[in-house]
């Protein structure tokens, strides 16, 4: 789960797309612009032998707000390793924000927000 999260914030698709077992992977997985990954928060996990659960919600900043995804994802386990095989999307349990100018910017930089993700918004 989180190699995965970390191929999102990194963009590396084809680790994402290595990762998904064959009998899920989309036709289409939607590589498009990928907003800016903030932070993952494990929320519950429910381990297996052969198969796994993981409830999780990843804050991410686009279009000058900060928002999440809240997902319980699926994995399995064959050829000695594990696959993602589906999410069930849950209501996020995190209120979508826009930081004030002059706070610091939610990506971590340091900066302010104005001066660093907020550009243009």
């Amino acid at each position: 789960m989180r190699s995965r999260y970390t191929a999102f914030t990194l963009q590396r698709m084809d680790y994402v797309d290595a990762t998904w077992h064959a009998d899920f992977r989309p036709a289409d997985p939607g590589k498009g612009d990928s907003p800016r990954w903030l932070e993952l928060a494990v929320i519950d996990s429910k381990p297996g032998t052969r198969s796994a659960q993981v409830e999780f919600e990843a804050r991410y900043l686009a279009g000058g707000r900060v928002n999440a995804v809240h997902e319980r994802s699926s994995f399995c386990f064959e050829q000695d390793r594990w696959w993602y095989t589906q999410g069930e999307q849950l209501p996020p349990t995190f209120v979508p924000w826009k930081p004030a100018r002059n706070e610091a910017c939610p990506c971590g930089s340091g900066a302010k927000f104005k001066r660093c993700c907020g550009r243009g918004s």
